[in-house]
């Protein structure tokens, strides 16, 4: 069998497409010839790598899945941060098909979709395939949170065709089949590999949003797929290797690879090296005059902000290696702001930098530098530069103890499930809840996963993503997905655009 190398230059490539494709096609070369050219483990960790700009940079889908909820909004102040209105539309929900960083997040997301699947026709050992599987289906799911359609090619399929279209139900029925497919083939750790139990957790994700996946306006909970999330994971519990860590923060912290002991799954980032933008998550949201010298860009809304209590560890922290160095203390920052040495800090006018908890969607005038409360849930690396050492946080276990609950709460459990989130919130230091509801189960979410990237899907799936908050109307039901890009529609006919847009 005869098969043609096809040198893919992949800058601006998007695996949906065909028509943008460009090719440097050689001559036939057997099968076996193919493989000696190729370098699997090099395709692995592109693949990786491929991860880090579509879910670490601040743009892409962590924009998406926050700035569009009641955690996260990017106020313009003045010229700076306007961006065309770019951020405010995502916050307001009144984005369009041409939104260059959903449609480059759509782009990114599905070059990782064909990378992986063209690993898997080099011959890969088990291991491998199963990590490039584990790695598509991962992502194949982000886009259907997103778009609720999925473009897909089978491996060594023609690219001259148009690829086809998976909807909901082949999207899930593929992630949960392929999961249960390859879960003996990863390995146990470490968790900056795809592994075990990752797997394990994206199958939960798969079965936990099934019914939203389906039916965006109103969600349905299956006994049979809640009885499964509950029981997979009691085989991430029992297995032991995770607990709740004693210091919240530890968990994104720069060397959070060796003392986060929540952690499933992360991106690895080595400090001084190589690593995707994990900085953001502070650089985003601090002032000129601390340290680092930030942006002075997103915040908090308010009322997420007055949901902690004070004894509550994730609402404000000292942090050892931050605090000490710079002031800066790890959650969220709130009023007046201090250096190491006590002393108050100034915004660029010399008035006092305290942050407050007033913050409007375009901002004017005097107080440009000190609306809105900030945000930082990875504590500072301030010895690697740009390239932080922070492992960038998909999956960790509390996330798994609160699908647990939700997935017993859903089931008429509500007595076990109070008893698990009550665990977390004591290890938290917060006060334990006298009963739980759907609505007190989606704000502890809220508190304990804030700017990690699952607040759309979570508010989707308790159906209150299209109600009205903090500098954002009520929007419309076209809001649950977002619109196909029209570059998108235009390279492949097997897409719809959603409807709405």
């Amino acid at each position: 069998m005869k098969y043609k190398i096809i040198l893919l230059l992949m800058v601006g490539f998007s695996f949906q497409t065909c028509t943008d494709l460009k090719e440097e096609l050689r001559e036939d070369l057997t099968k076996d010839q193919a493989s000696q050219l190729v370098k699997v483990d090099a395709l692995l960790q592109a693949a990786y790598d491929g991860l880090k700009t579509p879910y670490q940079d601040q743009s892409r889908f962590w924009a998406a899945q926050e700035h569009t909820t009641d955690a996260a909004m990017g106020p313009t102040r003045g010229p700076d941060w306007d961006d065309n209105g770019i951020w405010r539309s995502l916050h307001a929900h009144t984005w369009t098909a041409d939104h260059s960083f959903l449609t480059s997040t759509f782009s990114e997301l599905l070059q990782v979709v064909y990378s992986t699947t063209n690993l898997l026709q080099f011959d890969p050992t088990p291991q491998q395939a199963a990590e490039a599987r584990y790695l598509r289906a991962y992502v194949m799911l982000s886009v259907l949170d997103g778009w609720g359609q999925v473009p897909f090619r089978d491996a060594g399929s023609s690219l001259l065709e148009d690829a086809q279209v998976l909807g909901p139900q082949e999207v899930v029925d593929f992630v949960v089949s392929e999961m249960d497919a390859i879960i003996n083939d990863l390995p146990a750790a470490p968790a900056n590999r795809a592994n075990k139990d990752a797997a394990r957790v994206l199958k939960m994700k798969a079965l936990l949003n099934k019914g939203a996946f389906l039916n965006r306006e109103t969600p349905t909970f299956a006994a049979a797929d809640m009885n499964a999330v509950a029981s997979i994971a009691d085989q991430i519990i029992g297995s032991g290797k995770y607990q709740l860590t004693d210091n919240y923060f530890d968990n994104f912290a720069p060397n959070n690879d060796v003392v986060g002991k929540e952690n499933i799954w992360t991106a690895e980032n080595v400090g001084g090296v190589s690593s995707g933008n994990v900085r953001s998550r502070w650089f985003c949201t601090l002032h000129y005059n601390q340290n680092p010298s930030g942006w002075n860009g997103f915040t908090t809304l308010g009322d997420l902000y007055a949901s902690f209590e004070d004894s509550d560890m994730r609402k404000k922290s000292s942090y050892t290696g931050m605090t000490d160095v710079s002031g800066i203390n790890a959650g969220f920052l709130f009023g007046q702001q201090f250096n190491e040495k006590g002393e108050a800090l100034k915004d660029r006018k010399g008035n006092p930098l305290s942050f407050t908890k007033e913050v409007a969607i375009k901002e004017s005038g005097d107080n440009l530098e000190i609306t809105g409360i900030r945000v930082i849930k990875y504590p500072i690396d301030y010895k690697s530069g740009d390239n932080c050492d922070n492992d960038y946080v998909y999956y960790r276990y509390a996330d798994v103890l609160l699908m647990k609950a939700e997935a017993l709460l859903r089931t008429g459990n509500a007595a076990g499930a109070l008893d698990i989130v009550n665990q977390i919130r004591t290890k938290r230091g917060a006060s334990p809840l006298a009963a739980l509801t759907t609505d007190n189960l989606l704000a502890e979410r809220g508190r304990e996963l804030y700017w990690e990237g699952h607040r759309r899907t979570d508010l989707i799936r308790f159906g209150k993503y299209l109600a009205a908050w903090e500098e954002k109307s009520a929007s419309g039901k076209e809001r649950l997905l977002f619109p196909i890009p029209t570059q998108s529609l235009a390279s492949n006919p097997n897409l719809q655009q959603n409807p709405g847009y």
